[in-house]
């Protein structure tokens, strides 16, 4: 019996796929746990106007990221940290306060998680940092580090 998976599932497949399953099986595990349903036309052309619609949603969310990207290449954040003693910074600037400063400065959400900081900026002056927008779109913000 051909099944379409609603679900992943370990052992059978990733959702949407079509397996090959044994009737006892399909009917005794797969139906009643609603892991998936029997490929029927109908069901078959629903999943393939899902799909469709699946890539239509992904291809416009990577427009959007990368539209994102040029936006962020072309502005810049000033963040303020305090000076210690001869001038050095006193302490160092998180993902946290970069997200918050942007927002404050262009009125954009980031999100701090997907600010990717290679190491933590800890002196003054003026820094790349990569923000990840989508799985294949990488951004660079210009961060200015300035004393409070």
């Amino acid at each position: 019996m051909k099944i379409i998976l609603l679900q992943d599932e370990k052992k059978l497949g990733r959702k949407g796929d079509i397996i090959e399953a044994s009737d006892g099986y399909a009917r005794n595990y797969i139906l009643p746990k609603k892991i998936g349903v029997e490929a029927t036309p109908q069901n078959l052309n629903d999943l393939k106007l899902k799909k469709a619609n699946e890539s239509r949603i992904a291809q416009e969310q990577l427009e959007a990221a990368q539209k994102l990207a040029e936006e962020l290449e072309s502005r810049q954040i000033t963040v303020k940290i305090k000076a210690g003693e001869g001038g050095k910074a006193f302490g160092s600037v998180s993902s946290k306060e970069m997200a918050a400063a942007y927002k404050e400065q262009h009125n954009m959400d980031i999100d701090k998680k997907k600010i990717q900081l290679p190491e933590s900026i800890k002196n003054f002056g003026t820094y790349q940092v990569s923000v990840k927008l989508h799985p294949k779109v990488t951004g660079t913000l210009t961060v200015k580090v300035t004393e409070a």
